[in-house]
C-alpha cells in the first residue's frame, strides 16, 4: 500500500530557539514602527516591558520602559497567544513611533529581557515549522514583498492563500491513490493488468498527466511574473539601441547622439508588458576598437549576452544585415532566443512588420517614431511563453523543476508497463518530487536557502 505523505510536525526548538525579536517595519523614519516578538508565554515579557498584561488580540496602550523605569516610548501592545498567531508561538507586537533610534532602543530593551535577535526569515520559518504555512505559502510571503508588478502581487497573494498548495495536494492525492491501486495488485501477479484495467488505473494515469500539465503551465506563467525576461539589445554602434531602450521604457534613460560609441557601459531598465517584468539592457556597440574604455564596455556586453534570455540584434534598415551582423549572430549562444530588429524604417519606404527569417524572427520598426514597437513587445511576450491568465500563481525555479521531474517520472512509469514493480517505483519517485514543493518532503539545506533570503523581522 502506498504510504501517505509525512505531515509536518511541530519541532522541539531546543534551548537555543527561545524568544526572538526584530524590527518588522522598513528601516528609516516613519509615523509608526513595529517590533515583533515570538516565543513562549510572552505575558510576563509584556508586563516587564510595560507593566501591563494585554488581553488577547486587543490593542492595549502603554509605556515601554527601560530597566530603570524610564519611558522609552509610548504605544500599543498586541498579544496573539499560541497557537492563534502568525508563527504558532506566542507573538507580541509593539507599535511605537517609527524613528530609527526609538526602534533600536526598544529592540535593545527586548534583548535585555531575554529575547535574541531574529535571523532573516525566522518568523516565517517558525510559521512553517509549526504548520501555520506550508513551504509554498512561506515563499509567497517574500514574493509578495518583492513583487514588481500588479500581476505578480496578485499571483503571490493566490499562492499565499494556498491556491498553489491545494493544486499540488490534489495531484499528490491522485498519485497516492494510483500507487495504492498498483501496489495492491502486486500480491496477485496472475491478474495484475486485468485488475488495473478494471480499476481504470491507466485512465487515472492519463488524467493525472493532464492535470499536471495544467498546473505546470500556471506555475510557469507565475514564475515568469516573478523572474521576468532578461533582454539584451546588441548590435553595431549607432543602430539605435539606446533609442529603442528609451522608447520601450518611455523615458530618456540612455544618452542618444549621432556619434558612434556613445554608449560605453551597460544601461539597465526594468519595465513591464501585460504585467511581465522585462529587464532590458542596452549595451555598447559591438565593433573592433582601440579605445580602452569602449573595449571594457564591449566585454561587458558579451557577458550580458551570454546570460540573457533573449538577444535583440539591431540593424540599420537602410543597410540590412552585413558581415559584421553575421559575425555577431555566429557568436551568440545557439540556445538563446533572438530577434533581429530592422530599425530606422522612418528613413526608408519600409513599413512596420514581423516576419520569419533564416536566423529567426525579424521585426521592422522605428525606435524614433514608435512605429512597430508593439510588434516587438508582443514578440517578446511570445518568446517568454506568456499568455494572459487570471489564475496563475507565483512559482519559483525549484517548483518548476519539481513539477518537471514529476512529469518525467510519470512518463517513465508508463514506459515500464507491464513491469509493475518498476511502474510502482517510478510513481513513488514522482510523489517524492512533487512533495518537495509544499515542504512535506524537504531537506534542512533547502529550508536554510529559502528562509535565508527573507528580511529580518519577517
Amino acid at each position: 500500500m502506498a504510504e501517505k505523505l509525512p505531515t509536518t510536525v511541530r519541532p522541539d526548538f531546543g534551548a537555543d530557539a527561545g524568544t526572538i525579536a526584530a524590527i518588522a517595519t522598513a528601516p528609516g523614519r516613519g509615523g509608526i514602527g513595529v517590533i515583533r516578538v515570538s516565543g513562549e508565554s510572552l505575558l510576563d515579557f509584556a508586563e516587564a516591558l510595560s507593566g501591563k498584561r494585554p488581553l488577547a488580540r486587543l490593542a492595549t496602550i502603554g509605556d515601554f520602559r527601560s530597566a530603570d523605569g524610564r519611558v522609552i516610548d509610548s504605544g500599543l501592545l498586541l498579544h496573539f497567544p499560541t497557537p492563534h498567531s502568525f508563527t504558532g508561538d506566542d507573538v507580541l507586537e509593539l507599535h511605537g513611533h517609527g524613528g530609527p533610534l526609538v526602534m533600536q532602543m526598544l529592540l535593545a530593551r527586548c534583548l535585555e529581557l531575554g529575547a535574541r535577535l531574529a535571523e532573516p526569515g525566522e518568523f516565517t520559518r517558525r510559521a512553517y515549522l509549526n504548520g501555520k504555512l506550508d513551504l509554498t505559502q512561506a515563499e509567497a510571503v517574500i514574493d509578495l514583498i518583492d513583487a514588481s508588478t500588479v500581476a505578480a502581487a496578485r499571483s503571490a497573494v493566490r499562492s499565499l492563500q494556498g491556491e498553489f498548495s491545494r493544486e499540488v495536494r490534489a495531484l499528490l492525492e491522485q498519485l497516492i491513490e494510483l500507487r495504492a491501486l498498483v501496489e495492491a495488485t502486486l500480491d496477485f501477479p496472475d491478474e495484475e493488468l486485468d485488475f488495473l484495467a478494471a480499476a481504470d488505473a491507466f485512465g487515472r494515469l492519463e488524467r493525472l498527466q493532464q492535470r499536471l500539465s495544467v498546473v505546470f503551465d500556471r506555475a510557469r506563467q507565475g514564475g515568469l511574473l516573478q523572474a521576468g525576461l532578461h533582454v539584451v539589445l546588441a548590435g553595431q554602434p549607432n543602430v539605435g539601441k539606446s533609442s529603442l531602450l528609451n522608447r520601450l521604457a518611455g523615458d530618456e534613460l540612455a544618452i542618444v547622439t549621432a556619434l558612434p560609441g556613445t554608449t560605453r557601459d551597460l544601461v539597465r531598465s526594468t519595465l513591464q508588458i501585460e504585467g511581465v517584468p522585462l529587464h532590458v539592457i542596452d549595451t555598447a556597440g559591438l565593433r573592433a576598437t582601440e579605445d580602452a574604455i569602449e573595449k571594457i564596455g564591449i566585454q561587458r556586453a558579451w557577458r550580458e549576452i551570454e546570460r540573457a534570455d533573449v538577444v535583440v540584434l539591431l540593424v540599420d534598415a537602410r543597410s540590412g544585415i552585413g558581415n559584421a551582423e553575421r559575425d555577431i549572430l555566429a557568436r551568440v549562444p545557439a540556445h538563446l532566443a533572438r530577434v533581429t530588429v530592422y530599425n530606422k524604417i522612418d528613413l526608408t519606404p519600409r513599413a512596420a512588420e514581423r516576419r520569419n527569417e533564416a536566423d529567426g524572427v525579424a521585426i521592422a520598426l522605428s525606435a524614433k517614431s514608435g512605429e512597430g514597437i508593439e510588434l516587438l513587445r508582443q514578440e517578446l511576450l511570445r518568446i517568454a511563453g506568456w499568455h494572459p491568465a487570471e489564475d496563475v500563481f507565483i512559482a519559483r525555479e525549484r517548483h518548476l523543476r519539481a513539477l518537471a521531474e514529476t512529469g518525467q517520472r510519470i512518463d517513465a512509469a508508463r514506459e515500464q508497463l507491464p513491469r509493475l514493480e518498476l511502474f510502482a517505483e517510478e510513481l513513488r519517485l514522482a510523489q517524492r518530487a512533487l512533495a518537495t514543493i509544499t515542504g512535506e518532503f524537504s531537506s534542512d539545506d533547502l529550508l536554510g536557502e529559502i528562509f535565508g533570503r527573507f528580511c529580518i523581522g519577517k
